[in-house]
């Protein structure tokens, strides 16, 4: 529903473009998603230190830090995961904008979820990655102790078990952290970003 008495100043913002070059890097936002446990975190985290170590400006937008915060309101049901990948979105956007480079991880289980992420952010400025560990694998890891609970019928729409995760039919880079090595994986990333980055 549109508000007449909203009136969004982005026309007279300083440039997207103006942006990135004084930071020397392009917006973008990398999207890491796969099932608890499959890795996604571990290798954002390891780009945010890339990156700072390049000296690029990025911001890690993690599940867990923003439920503790911006999505502390929400569940894990359909709807709320909805939300919660609406509202990172849109946070995601906003920072991108400003020429940072925004690393995301999420589960993001359902592919409407991602396309609506793609949508809000822009194509040209989102890259899908998909870390991909098959249920068994991330239940033997259960870094969390979250499949541990799961199994005891103690955690509610839990990805995998309870809840439906559609792998997707295409990304924009896949990592089987199953068959990969660590240290190959994140090279294979880091090379991904660098390129998607140079201005």
């Amino acid at each position: 529903m549109k508000n007449n008495d909203i009136h969004p100043i982005t026309e007279r913002m300083i440039p997207t473009s103006e942006k990135m070059q004084l930071l020397g890097q392009k917006g973008m936002v990398f999207w890491f998603y796969g099932l608890s446990g499959s890795g996604k975190s571990t290798l954002a985290l390891e780009m945010e230190k890339k990156l700072h170590r390049d000296g690029k400006i990025s911001v890690l937008l993690d599940g867990d830090n923003l439920r503790t915060g911006l999505n502390k309101d929400l569940g894990f049901s359909d709807t709320d995961r909805e939300e919660n990948i609406r509202r990172v979105s849109e946070v995601a956007s906003l920072l991108c904008s400003n020429g940072l480079i925004v690393l995301v991880s999420l589960i993001t289980p359902l592919k409407k979820f991602r396309t609506n992420a793609r949508r809000i952010i822009g194509a040209n400025h989102f890259k899908e990655i998909f870390v991909k560990a098959s249920f068994a694998a991330c239940k033997k890891r259960d870094v969390k102790g979250l499949y541990a609970k799961a199994i005891e019928g103690n955690v509610k729409s839990f990805t995998g078990k309870t809840s439906d995760f559609e792998e997707p039919d295409q990304a924009d880079l896949i990592i089987n952290s199953e068959k990969e090595s660590k240290i190959k994986s994140v090279e294979k990333v880091y090379q991904f970003l660098h390129q998607a980055i140079t201005l």
